[in-house]
Formats: structure tokens, C-alpha cells, sequence
């Protein structure tokens, strides 16, 4: 069991005031201030630092977040782990992006689920940079994101990598022909919220062409992929997107892909988890198998988005 103190360094590392960390951890801010005074003198070194009356981490206190926040991930999984030798339940937490959760992961799940009975999976949705946080504070174990993080700040491996498109209703008159970024911005642009993946994406594209979001005329912001793909289908306005949440839709004509000069791009989907962790082996054995089952064919039956069973899998590009 990690040290109290331990825990009184991420809180106060959570929210970068005693005063807070203390409210949170209900004990007194000299006790928070003692906490952190034991550890800094144990380590020999200052882990915290005032700079314009703003308390931020030493280097060697963002390298002790690092590994403590590991240790108490890895301590969550080991009583996981301890309560799966009395019960013969294995337990793991999978964050999932809103595109992989709906489109790129469902059958290799299922797939999973079924060859492993004694295995329950909790999946939790959020966008990239909520899952970031959800690994940080131990809520999960594993991410699977579609988004930019960093990777020297993480243990990853590829699970897939996807086609990132344009699309647009099959009917849609553009302003004008499009044939670049600029010639979109008379069309409304159906967009994810911030610190989605799929957003980040595509905000990094229009840097490229010195762009931005808000220099389209209109623009929606959307919290739900299957919303956006509702307005879409209702020539609502245009999006970008992963074929892979669209592929139905552009196989039933409903649907097609805006070509525009220049822009062919790939993203990958990562799993990703604490650096350092010492599930690592297991964390990599579950991202393979599952890796695994997505490049299977699912024999099983199941209805798509136009309720035709069997019709549409969404198995992910390898």
C-alpha cells in the first residue's frame, strides 16, 4: 500500500494549492506541507517550486508524479489482480475513444468477450484528453485514443491505422468546386468538441494551410459522432471523420468522400498506459489479442445502421 504521503503529493500535484489539496485530502494544510516536506527531504531534493506566486513542479517532482502516479495505478490493478484469485474474475478498464467505442472496437470486443467468460471489461467513453486524464487519476487502466498525445509520456502500441476523410451528403451542392481547404469555407462544418481526437486532427490539417475553425462561415459543434453523421445524412453541412464511422453510409450511396488536392491522410488508433507500469506484459497481451480478434471475420449476425443483419462490419483497416 503506498505511503499517505504519497497520495497528499498527486492531490497537491492535481491541484498545485495546499490550500486545496488540503480541502480535498480533509486535513490540515501544515499536515500537506509536512507530507511534502518529508518526501523532498527523503529524496534530497525540492520537488515543488514558487515562481511569481505560482507553485509548479521541480523536474525531479515531475519525474516522481511520473512514477508515483504509475505505482498507484499498478496498485489499483494488483488488488484487482488479488481478487481474481479468489473469485476467478479477471477486471480490466478500457478507455475508448467515441469513434473506436462505436465503430473500430465492437466486434473484436465481442469477439473477446465471448472466448473469455471469466473476463469482465469496463468500457468508459470520453474524448482523448479526458481519457489522459482518467489514466493520470487510475480511473482506467488502458486508452485506446484516436488523438494526439505524448508518446515519450506513455507506454503505446498500434491497434489500427485509419483512413481520415472528408464527407458530405451524396446530394450536396458546394458553393464552389472544391478542390482545397479554402474553397470549403461557404459550406457549414459539422465539428467534435475540443480535446476530441478527430477534431485535433483536423485543426492540425488546417494549420498546415494557415487556417483555423472559426475562419469557416458556419460552423456546428457536435458532441456525438452519431449525431454528426444524422446531420450529414440530412446535408446539414460537411465533416471530417475516420471512414471507418462512415463506411456504411458511403457503401449505400447515402453519403461520399469530398476529394480535395493534397490531402490523403492516415491516423493511427494507440493503446496506450502509464509508463513504467509493472502490468505492462499484461496490458501488451490484452492489446494483441484484441488486435487479433479485429482482423477475424465475425461470423455472428448483427444488425447495422440500415438494420440489415450481417451487413457492415466495421472491421478495422490493418
Amino acid at each position: 500500500m503506498l505511503d499517505f504521503r504519497v497520495a497528499t503529493f498527486l492531490c497537491v500535484c492535481q491541484t498545485m494549492n495546499f490550500t486545496r489539496a488540503a480541502q480535498l485530502l480533509n486535513i490540515t494544510q501544515p499536515a500537506v506541507s509536512q507530507h511534502i516536506h518529508f518526501l523532498e527531504e527523503a529524496y534530497g531534493m525540492a520537488l515543488f517550486r514558487y515562481e511569481n506566486k505560482k507553485l509548479s513542479l521541480t523536474a525531479a517532482g515531475q519525474i516522481l508524479r511520473k512514477r508515483f502516479v504509475a505505482m498507484k495505478n499498478d496498485e489499483q490493478e494488483l488488488l484487482a489482480e488479488l481478487r481474481s484469485q479468489v473469485s476467478g474474475i479477471e477486471e480490466i478498464s478500457l478507455g475508448v475513444t467515441m469513434t473506436v467505442g462505436e465503430y473500430a472496437i465492437m466486434d473484436p470486443l465481442a469477439r473477446m468477450l465471448r472466448a473469455h467468460p471469466e473476463r469482465n471489461v469496463r468500457l468508459v467513453f470520453g474524448n482523448t484528453q479526458q481519457l489522459l486524464q482518467m489514466l493520470a487519476a487510475g480511473s482506467i487502466q488502458l486508452a485506446l485514443v484516436e488523438g494526439y498525445y505524448p508518446q515519450e509520456e506513455y507506454e503505446h502500441t498500434r491497434y489500427s491505422t485509419e483512413d481520415y476523410i472528408g464527407v458530405c451528403a451524396a446530394a450536396h451542392h458546394f458553393a464552389m468546386p472544391p478542390h482545397r481547404f479554402h474553397d470549403l469555407l461557404q459550406e457549414r462544418l459539422l465539428i467534435r468538441e475540443e480535446g476530441s481526437g478527430t477534431r485535433n486532427i483536423l485543426e492540425r490539417n488546417l494549420a498546415l494551410y494557415g487556417m483555423k475553425v472559426s475562419d469557416f462561415i458556419h460552423y456546428t459543434e457536435v458532441g456525438n459522432m452519431h449525431t454528426i453523421i444524422g446531420l450529414l445524412l440530412r446535408d446539414a453541412g460537411i465533416s471530417f471523420l475516420y471512414r471507418i464511422a462512415v463506411e456504411a453510409e458511403l457503401r449505400a450511396g447515402k453519403l461520399r468522400e469530398i476529394p480535395l488536392a493534397g490531402f490523403t491522410m492516415q491516423h493511427d488508433f494507440d493503446f496506450i498506459w502509464e509508463k513504467g507500469s509493472i502490468y505492462t506484459d499484461a496490458y501488451t497481451s490484452f492489446c494483441q489479442e484484441l488486435r487479433s480478434l479485429a482482423g477475424e471475420q465475425d461470423s455472428s449476425n448483427f444488425p447495422d445502421r440500415q438494420g440489415r443483419a450481417g451487413a457492415g462490419s466495421n472491421t478495422p483497416v490493418e
